[in-house]
């Protein structure tokens, strides 16, 4: 090269260069503009200040942002999987096959898709039980504990709906067994089995029906929800944490949303992330063999979400452990915020000293007492036999759920005799249920197995 052109050259370079000096990629300007941007869409889902107690860890745990995290994965996922799944029966599972085999990254991709939405339900659990036991359920945000069991249960529906996506036998048998609890609901629960079945059985237009529920229909409203419940959670302001017998309106340290909270938020993000796919690189979302409607496995399980439902009704008439039990206690979920209270006790968690020490209790007394009676009626209560001449809606129906109800109310009373206050004895009876629920999962997940007989998990 001769020394002109190399002038040359390297006159043009610099010439790109000074011209990409003057220009950044965001004059002055605009970055004030975009950062004014960033700020208002911060600002929008929260407000300017926040008390400098409620960004303890230990007070949330970063359980709601958690979720947006996870959605927002669910979302990124989602919209990938769409291009190289097909919707039918004779390419579904071809669908899946070819993401573990033949797509670059495509099994990461579809892992971290499953966790995900199983991780949605466990978060939303814990979420919902942390706004529990610190009573932030109460006036003015009972209308957002609302929002939120509601959501809860559309991110259940949303996980329901996938589950059969990949067409194997698992989905196939447990979308089979989960359908079947709603032919159980009076009057409407066959037609709307039918009309969500697209027919009589699990088929072709059971799997369009659901990957429309999937993909817009429960997506939509979860985000319609989500964003009116954020800006009641802004309009009511945070609930904040306080020590036992500590006044509320004391509380006046405040602290501006940027950057202590976004801080807070960006760095617990990114730690759930890395989380969240070294799980799904190290551990594979289950895949069975194709759906093979001739051939039920044997035990036919629901998705482990509906297992406690499903242990149910091995011990109630269909009736009573399928619609009226749970309807029960999703009407006292709902209910929850509006009953009487006698203690402002926001913020404080389980309440007292006995409320804590009164929750530990139910906790084990709930998984111990459902131990119990789930190895009694296994081995020796037989209601239907010893009350042959009632029919089993009553035998098996009404007198275990009397039984138990009128069992609850003596429990309660005998509290109260004890001087608990009502929103104790509130958080003691929840309590309980929710660990009863919790062993009946456990047990339907981990401890049935042939004729859904009870079984040791490590034989």
């Amino acid at each position: 090269m001769s020394e002109t052109q190399g002038e040359s050259s390297k006159s043009l370079v610099e010439q790109v260069k000074t011209s990409i000096q003057r220009m950044p990629l965001f004059p002055a300007g605009e970055r004030d503009r975009l950062r004014a941007t960033v700020s208002n869409l911060i600002l929008h889902i929260h407000p300017p200040k926040v008390e400098q107690r409620a960004l303890r860890f230990s007070y949330t745990f970063g359980l709601g942002g958690l979720l947006i995290v996870l959605a927002t994965v669910l979302a990124i996922t989602g919209v990938l999987l769409l291009f190289i799944y097909t919707p039918s029966p004779e390419a579904a599972y071809d669908s899946m096959i070819a993401l573990q085999t033949e797509i670059r990254f495509g099994n990461l991709i579809r892992n971290l898709h499953h966790w995900s939405g199983n991780a949605m339900v466990v978060v939303g659990v814990l979420h919902l039980l942390r706004v529990f036991f610190t009573s932030a359920y109460a006036p003015p945000r009972e209308f957002n504990w609302i929002m939120g069991v509601s959501m809860m249960l559309l991110i259940i529906a949303a996980n329901f709906t996938g589950y059969l996506l990949p067409w194997d036998q698992l989905a196939y048998w447990a979308i089979t067994v989960g359908t079947s609890l709603l032919n159980y609901i009076p009057l409407i629960g066959e037609p709307v089995t039918r009309l969500l079945l697209g027919g009589p059985e699990v088929g072709a237009a059971t799997l369009t029906n659901f990957y429309g529920l999937h993909i817009a229909v429960i997506p939509l409203t979860i985000f319609g929800i989500a964003s009116f419940h954020i800006w009641r959670v802004r309009k009511d302001t945070f609930s904040v944490p306080r020590n036992l017998n500590e006044d509320p309106v004391s509380r006046k340290d405040r602290v501006t949303t940027i950057p202590h909270l976004v801080n807070i938020e960006f760095v617990f993000a990114l730690v759930m992330l890395a989380l969240l796919i070294g799980w799904a690189v190290f551990v594979n979302a289950p895949l069975e063999e194709a759906a093979n409607p001739a051939h039920s496995p044997n035990p036919a399980k629901a998705a482990w979400y509906f297992m406690g439902f499903q242990e149910l009704l091995l011990h109630f008439h269909p009736v009573f452990g399928a619609i009226f039990i749970p309807g029960l206690g999703l009407a006292g979920l709902f209910a929850l915020p509006y009953l009487e209270r006698d203690q402002d006790v926001v913020g404080i968690w389980f309440q007292s000293t006995a409320g804590r020490l009164l929750t530990i209790f139910n906790a084990l007394a709930g998984i111990g007492v459902t131990i119990l009676l789930v190895l009694l009626d296994e081995y020796w209560l037989d209601l239907p036999g010893w009350l042959p001449f009632l029919p089993s809606s009553i035998s098996n129906g009404w007198v275990p759920t009397a039984a138990i109800l009128l069992a609850l109310i003596l429990y309660a009373d005998f509290l109260k005799t004890l001087k608990f206050k009502k929103t104790e004895i509130y958080q003691a009876i929840f309590t309980y249920l929710f660990f009863a629920f919790v062993t009946l999962t456990v047990i339907g997940i981990f401890f049935r197995g042939e004729g859904m007989a009870l079984v040791l998990p490590w034989n």
